[in-house]
């Protein structure tokens, strides 16, 4: 099965990534990554220190869409303003997959028959597809970032890269 080629993707995993790489490349797997201006925003508020805002501006290649959505009162009324608007422009746009890390927000966009991945997920296809970094070093700056992962996905995640039972020397 060929995988996606157009995505949406919400705040957090465009955080994460900057976290885990320094930029954003690794979106680039992609033919089409659409950002709603409502994730945009998130972005551009991003606390006192405006964590990838730099990463995000230069990453000019991004499909930012550049009007607020019409977002379904089921959505609006469940996840917060980016995860909704992330579900209503797949939606509207007729995009299949979500990059959405949130388990909240995961839940209504299966619910609403779209296809998922999340930062990990995305990390690891760049890693199939020929990109060279260390998972589990980007997994710890992922971390040190305030990025949360369960034990099982970062288990998962180094079993895919292979960097599992790797052991890492100070």
């Amino acid at each position: 099965m060929p995988e996606t080629q157009e995505i949406v993707i919400n705040t957090t995993p465009l955080i994460a990534l900057v976290a885990a790489i320094g930029d954003l490349r690794v979106l680039q797997i992609y033919q089409r990554v659409w950002v709603p201006l409502e994730v945009c925003q998130e972005i551009a508020v991003g606390g006192k220190a405006r964590f990838a805002l730099a990463e995000f501006e230069a990453a000019h290649w991004l499909q930012k869409h550049p009007h607020p959505l019409h977002i379904a009162p089921g959505l609006r009324n469940t996840l917060d303003k980016g995860e909704a608007a992330v579900i209503q422009l797949a939606l509207d746009k007729s995009v299949s997959t979500v990059c959405i890390d949130e388990p909240a927000g995961r839940r209504v966009a299966r619910l609403n028959g779209l296809a998922l991945t999340g930062s990990v997920g995305i990390l690891l296809r760049a890693l199939r597809e020929g990109y060279t970094f260390s998972m589990r070093a980007a997994i710890e700056r992922m971390r040190t970032h305030g990025i949360r992962l369960s034990t099982r996905v970062i288990e998962f995640a180094l079993t895919q890269a292979g960097e599992y039972g790797v052991v890492s020397r100070d």
